[in-house]
């Protein structure tokens, strides 16, 4: 059923991550996706809004994407989505924390884990869920009618890193030509870090597309 939807954008942390609050513009219903740091900014949004948080669903478990999880499921009492594949990068969070010199906040438990070709359905949001591994294990997109939340996977202008523990060049090539070939052009990209974007824009200007 489609519906008017709205996504707001939350710039958090120091790695500058996108959290994505995406909400039903009549029933105030929302997902929020990858809550990556600054919690009490997010939940004074939501509140701010009167919006009802619906589960938290995150693309990977990198450490500036997870930061916020424990304290949004503690206050709105709400469920976190994580793909089954992303177990061995959350249980890397205080090691990773303290590789690049931050405090690590409390590790959130997992409430469902999703498995491949499990899409997902909260009230009026039904998702489509794309693995897309590569940069993470169990790296996935969430598609919500013209929006694909992409996580690291791709940028505007660049794709995400793959020298991290789990990354494989390999299969984020491979993820991005899935992409490309069953994706519409014209979806809005909503990526994990800096603007949004359009495949349509990324395969004329970004590098690593035109050499795949």
């Amino acid at each position: 059923m489609k519906f008017d939807l709205s996504v707001d954008r939350i710039v958090t942390g120091p790695f500058q991550e996108n959290t994505f609050i995406v909400r039903s513009v009549d029933s105030k219903k929302a997902l929020i996706i990858d809550p990556g740091d600054d919690e009490n900014t997010i939940i004074d949004f939501i509140k701010s809004e009167k919006l009802k948080p619906l589960a938290i669903l995150n693309t990977h478990a990198h450490l500036d994407h997870i930061g916020a999880v424990s304290k949004l499921q503690e206050i709105f009492e709400i469920s976190f989505y994580l793909h089954e594949k992303e177990k061995m990068i959350l249980d890397l969070y205080e090691e990773s924390c303290q590789m690049f010199g931050l405090p690590a906040k409390k590790k959130p438990k997992v409430d469902e884990w999703i498995t491949d070709h499990k899409n997902l359905t909260f009230q009026e949001f039904e998702i489509n869920i794309i693995n897309t591994p590569g940069h993470t294990p169990g790296g996935l997109c969430y598609e919500i009618f013209e929006h694909l939340f992409v996580g690291d996977t791709l940028f505007r202008g660049s794709v995400g890193r793959t020298d991290l523990p789990g990354g494989n060049w390999d299969q984020l090539r491979q993820s991005l030509i899935h992409l490309i070939e069953t994706i519409s052009h014209d979806k809005i990209i909503h990526s994990g870090h800096g603007e949004d974007t359009k495949l349509k824009h990324e395969l004329i200007s970004n590098p690593f597309l035109n050499s795949i």
